[in-house]
């Protein structure tokens, strides 16, 4: 080989490696200068508006969640955000409620009322409704069919409105209401068995005597409504509603349930002495005119995830998009309790707030020239909490191609410390970096390694943790398109879901740097000459 040669391009190779660390050391350089915004400072601004007690918990189709949709809203057009949707900025959801329209029940041609005298549990009732007429109703005490005892011997129920009691048992009178949550399933199904019995033998419908309707608070009378069942208006969910099929129930109190008892001459309370005291059935047909009817109708919830756009400087990959989602919603009032407001600032607050962060860094970057090549979707989404809602809709609506959408970086919950890390709170759990894309998990391992430093948690990084942490958060919906995804997490605490998850426990200069590591692996997405190869199926194994 020509000695001349040789050193010319040894020097030439010398010279591109040089010129190619320069350009990454100015891409360095720039990703830093654009960073500085993401602070506690600012964290803090947006936090302790979203998770303040005016926005009552931004319940997804309530007052507090429109609100913070305005904010959102209002802050992406400030910072120079184009809105995708048709020039707005909100994508509207078609999501929808049922909620009980009409619910009567009648004692020899006296209507009783509603949400005192009985109720009827909106879950009871399909999109059918329900109605029926009797003269005589059978009183069959505990509804329990069990060896050694029946409520049912020599009764035949089919065509019959059947009294019992919703709970308790032959050997007590009162029952005390389960305190853990295994008890509480135990009774809950206990319940449904006595009502699928019924069902199973064609009665008509049930009158369950319920002890708690004595003192109806509203947290009880909102669990019988339902009205915090949400659902996505598709052709599928549609179809399934109008094929679900319920047993007629109606749950009275004790004074209504004497009503119906005084024709034969008894009482609740001296039904259950009868009982408990002979260890046998009190079964027996009362005479009495009994009716009860109840509609259900579809209603429409306004919803809508928040979408501000940042467009790309190259003009070939432009085309392609970024997506970095957080959910704005949380759950809203609780009813019982001195503090009312379930805040969420943890969740999803701070990752509402860390998707506005990154999102004012990318825009300064962009008005001072220095935007990313590809484009960036800022997403915050609704109705994480009803059921991944929101991202679901957008998923199958995408306002951007699903196929141009390189990456979903996806924040939920990142203000807080769990117990594992409570001596080494510089964590943050990665999920699902490496669930589709190779590309994708080393960029964010690289981006951790060369600007933050911080431990990256994989201990839920995997399909069969028994959390499934995996399939819990909007990302999911990026990932089962096959859109490899990071999602960024805290973990739990002692305040998740609690009225305590408030601004005054947040971390908030944790809060940046979690957000700061979003940003950084962002803007090696953005820039990076190509998009992260997908080399593994949603299974995880490789692709062909």
């Amino acid at each position: 080989m020509n000695k001349h040669i040789l050193s010319t391009s040894m020097a030439l190779l010398l010279c591109l490696g040089a010129c190619a660390q320069s350009q990454t050391s100015v891409q360095n350089k720039t990703a830093v200068k654009f960073s500085a915004s993401i602070d506690k400072t600012n964290a803090y601004k947006h936090l302790s508006v979203l998770a303040s007690d005016e926005y009552e918990g931004r319940e997804t189709g309530k007052k507090g969640a429109w609100m913070a949709a305005d904010y959102i809203k209002n802050y992406f057009k400030s910072i120079g955000l184009k809105g995708p949707v048709q020039g707005d900025y909100f994508q509207p959801i078609d999501m929808v409620t049922y909620k009980l329209t009409q619910t009567v029940f009648t004692i020899d041609g006296q209507a009783k009322e509603s949400n005192k005298d009985f109720v009827i549990p909106a879950a009871n009732v399909s999109l059918q409704g329900f109605t029926f007429n009797t003269k005589e109703i059978v009183f069959a005490g505990y509804g329990l069919d069990s060896e050694g005892y029946n409520d049912y011997a020599g009764i035949d129920v089919t065509g019959k409105v059947v009294l019992i009691f919703a709970s308790g048992n032959p050997g007590r009178k009162d029952e005390a209401a389960p305190t853990d949550r295994a008890a509480r399933r135990k009774a809950m199904a206990s319940k449904r068995e006595k009502i699928q019995y019924l069902a199973n033998h064609k009665a008509l419908a049930v009158i369950q005597i319920d002890p708690s309707l004595d003192t109806l608070n509203e947290e009880t009378k909102a669990m019988y409504a339902g009205s915090g069942q949400l659902s996505l208006k598709t052709a599928e969910n549609t179809a399934r509603m109008a094929k679900v099929k319920t047993f007629p129930t109606i749950n009275v109190s004790t004074a209504t349930a004497n009503e119906l008892l005084k024709a034969a001459g008894t009482t609740v309370e001296a039904l259950q002495q009868k009982i408990s005291s002979t260890g046998k059935p009190a079964t027996q047909v009362i005479n009495i005119a009994v009716s009860g009817s109840a509609q259900k109708d579809e209603v429409k919830v306004r919803a809508e995830n928040v979408l501000g756009f940042l467009e790309g400087s190259d003009p070939v990959l432009k085309k392609e998009i970024l997506v970095i989602t957080g959910h704005y919603d949380h759950i809203g009032l609780t009813l019982s309790g001195t503090d009312k407001v379930n805040n969420g600032a943890d969740d999803d607050g701070s990752g509402t707030t860390g998707v506005l962060l990154i999102a004012d860094a990318f825009a300064k970057a962009k008005q001072a020239g220095k935007g990313p090549k590809r484009s960036i979707l800022f997403m915050t989404v609704v109705g994480e909490e009803k059921g991944l809602l929101g991202s679901e809709w957008y998923s199958e609506h995408p306002v951007l191609p699903l196929e141009n959408t390189i990456t979903n970086l996806n924040i939920d919950m990142i203000g807080r410390v769990d117990k594992e890390h409570e001596d080494k709170q510089d964590y943050i759990y990665i999920i699902g970096s490496d669930m589709l894309s190779s590309d994708l998990n080393a960029a964010g391992i690289n981006a951790n390694e060369q600007y933050i430093k911080m431990n990256l948690d994989m201990k839920y990084n995997n399909r069969t943790d028994p959390n499934q942490f995996y399939y819990r958060s909007d990302h999911y919906n990026f990932a089962k398109h096959g859109i490899p995804v990071i999602f960024y997490f805290n973990g739990v605490h002692e305040d998740y879901h609690q009225p305590g998850d408030e601004v005054s426990k947040i971390n908030f200069d944790l809060l940046a740097r979690r957000a700061q590591l979003v940003y950084y692996t962002a803007w090696d997405l953005a820039n990076r000459p190509k998009r992260p190869v997908v080399d593994k199926n949603e299974d995880g194994t490789p692709k062909k």
